[in-house]
């Protein structure tokens, strides 16, 4: 495999990422004393920083590898919506079809830390499903970008903030039929069912034994076969790719099955590292084709990321040395 070929390639790629986007918001301190008002610690100010999360994170990370990318979502119209609309655009992510409504909220998820430790976390939020005026306003946004530009391929992203509801994924599915873009999904628990048709199911491993209501003490080949095909004979989908945390990951379609073990990290944080997963592995799906590819790179990817500290996008350059290390 031609590695440099393919990282080049991607630049021709159009991804949609449709999904719960969010701020992540980090107020940095130092604590010298306690309040006098509770006993709690009063944290003195140091920086804050703002991040994009949820959906956003699985964008950040196509960027990244240079596709080009497009993020379909909804925020409130307030300061946080405008905050992360500025730092996708500065990211080199499209955020025409982002809907700011007066009706919602911006997720933000704020995060109060000292001395690397997280103290607390505030989230404001609306996790209701949008409104049915909404899902036509975002529907109707979707097929437009559909006529003016057309994806390769649509990247299904839930957080359970309410953006996904069961109307928009089957219209979406169903318009992706039509005009023949791949679809992949990242999947929560409320929805987890409503996917049918798709091409990759990517769900960890929790979620999956969540979902079916699993109990398995031992996972190997066996016990993911049998739950693939409890999956398909409810989703009718082309693909399992399931995340088994330090494991790997597993894939089975229709013609090939397999465990891919993880390459030994010091790991440092595990979040984001299922966004990078279902980035890369949609990514050179829609490239090649071929899911044993997608698969070896997007576990190299997760493990990547795992060795930074809070959600950061997979870094091109170092992917592209790991893979012709590992791969070749």
């Amino acid at each position: 495999m031609n590695f440099d070929q393919l990282f080049s390639s991607f630049q021709n790629i159009k991804v949609a990422v449709l999904g719960d986007v969010m701020l992540d918001t980090y107020w940095w301190g130092h604590v010298e004393r306690i309040s006098p008002e509770a006993p709690v610690p009063v944290v003195s100010l140091d920086k804050k920083e703002l991040r994009i999360g949820g959906a956003g994170n699985v964008a950040l990370n196509l960027a990244a590898l240079g596709a080009q990318t497009f993020v379909i979502s909804v925020t409130g119209n307030d300061e946080e919506g405008k905050q992360l609309k500025t730092l996708f655009e500065q990211n080199k992510v499209d955020t025409t079809n982002i809907i700011s409504s007066n009706e919602r909220i911006t997720t933000n998820k704020m995060r109060i830390v000292s001395r690397n430790q997280q103290m607390m976390r505030l989230d404001a939020e609306v996790t209701a499903d949008i409104d049915k005026q909404l899902e036509q306003e975002l529907l109707n946004a979707i097929k437009k970008y559909f006529q003016n530009n057309k994806p390769d391929v649509l990247i299904f992203e839930d957080y359970n903030k309410g953006v996904l509801t069961e109307n928009i994924i089957h219209e979406v599915i169903t318009l992706c039929k039509e005009y023949h873009v791949i679809t992949t999904v990242d999947p929560k628990r409320k929805n987890f069912f409503a996917y049918k048709g798709v091409d990759i199911f990517k769900p960890n491993l929790k979620e999956v034994k969540e979902g079916l209501n699993l109990l398995i003490d031992e996972v190997n080949e066996h016990s993911l076969q049998n739950i693939h095909q409890q999956l398909n004979q409810i989703l009718q989908h082309q693909i399992s790719l399931i995340t088994l945390s330090e494991k790997g990951v597993y894939y089975q379609s229709s013609t090939q099955i397999n465990i891919i073990p993880t390459h030994i990290r010091n790991i440092a944080d595990v979040s984001g590292a299922g966004d990078t997963v279902i980035a890369v592995a949609s990514l050179v799906y829609a490239d090649k084709k071929d899911i044993e590819l997608a698969a070896q790179i997007a576990n190299i990817a997760g493990g990547l990321v795992c060795e930074e500290v809070g959600t950061s996008p997979i870094n091109k350059e170092k992917l592209l040395n790991e893979c012709k290390l590992l791969l070749n």
